[in-house]
């Protein structure tokens, strides 16, 4: 009698939660306004407003200003890259082999390494004309931290629109 009771229970609980997944998961609407797709307008606007986001954490002085534009070209030209190689991912046909799909990881690796090391070489005399306070914005708008883990170039925002 008492296992008559567990399966009863068991089989009420079943239906309750079964019941309950499906009411937590109503179907979209037919024919519900899908969001817009995310264009090329979109990205040059972020790309934007970081770049202005970024001067303005740092606070610039008129002579650190001078020292601005070829860092906020390696910036530009590094997104420029990421985009090409992302848009000739997409329209390449798919890696036939494992080792096809390595090869792509490694020549995307290296031209972030090249873009990386284009900033890293503009943004040099800038980061030098910078406060300690200035310089210690930096990692955190970037999203680098000074934890011990070196970060992957994929997790800075420079690369973003390759992904």
């Amino acid at each position: 009698m008492r296992s008559l009771r567990l399966l009863a229970l068991a089989s009420v609980m079943s239906v309750s939660l079964a019941c309950g997944v499906a009411v937590a998961q109503p179907a979209p609407p037919a024919g519900a306004p899908q969001p817009a797709p995310y264009t090329e307008e979109d990205a040059a606007a972020v790309l934007d407003a970081r770049i202005a986001a970024l001067k303005t954490v740092l606070r610039l002085s008129p002579e650190q200003e001078k020292l601005w534009p070829p860092v906020e070209a390696a910036i530009r030209d590094a997104v420029k890259g990421a985009v090409a190689r992302r848009d000739k991912r997409a329209s390449a046909p798919p890696p036939a082999t494992v080792l096809d799909v390595l090869g792509q990881v490694a020549d995307a690796e290296e031209a972030r390494g090249k873009a990386l090391r284009t900033f890293v070489d503009a943004a040099k005399p800038f980061v030098a004309s910078l406060t300690p306070a200035q310089r210690n914005r930096i990692p955190t708008f970037l999203g680098v931290h000074d934890h011990g883990e070196t970060p992957s170039s994929t997790e800075l925002w420079i690369f973003e629109e390759e992904e």
